[in-house]
């Protein structure tokens, strides 16, 4: 755990920053967002927003983890670059439709780096245990009977 707290602080003020900049959408965007977009009212409380975001990524951290541990560190090392270039693609994915579709266009840059955050959080757990060391599971062999 002490090796994970630096990047879950990290993570968490990294969420606190998406929240709020997803919260000061553009006026125009906002009043779209409460008339046709009513499921994401919610984003314009920046920690309901930043509360999303970090639990998002905190099971992102959980699957990075648990594939950390349960793979073999060649197979645990190509699901994270995996993860990575997942990360990356929705990066550029939501930058494109946010140049390209005009209602998202309408919603402003603030709101627009909100959303990038959420990749780059992702792009940095996954660097984060691409390049961890492998710490290997200890069994304890109390119960075996020698015969």
């Amino acid at each position: 755990m002490k090796r994970n707290f630096p990047l879950l602080i990290f993570l968490a003020m990294l969420s606190c920053i998406a929240g709020y900049m997803m919260s000061r959408s553009s006026f125009i965007g906002d009043i779209g967002m409460h008339i046709f977009y009513k499921e994401y009212t919610f984003l314009d409380i920046w920690w309901q927003g930043a509360l999303a975001v970090f639990g998002v990524l905190l099971l992102l951290f959980i699957v990075h983890a648990v594939l950390q541990r349960s793979l073999s560190k060649a197979g645990a090392r190509i699901a994270h670059v995996i993860g990575l270039l997942l990360a990356l693609g929705g990066l550029y994915l939501t930058y494109h439709d946010f140049r390209h579709d005009f209602s998202h266009r309408l919603m402003g840059e603030r709101f627009h780096i909100g959303f990038y955050l959420f990749w780059i959080g992702w792009v940095f757990i996954a660097l984060s245990f691409l390049f961890r060391k492998k710490v290997p599971i200890e069994i304890n062999r109390k119960d075996e009977v020698t015969q």
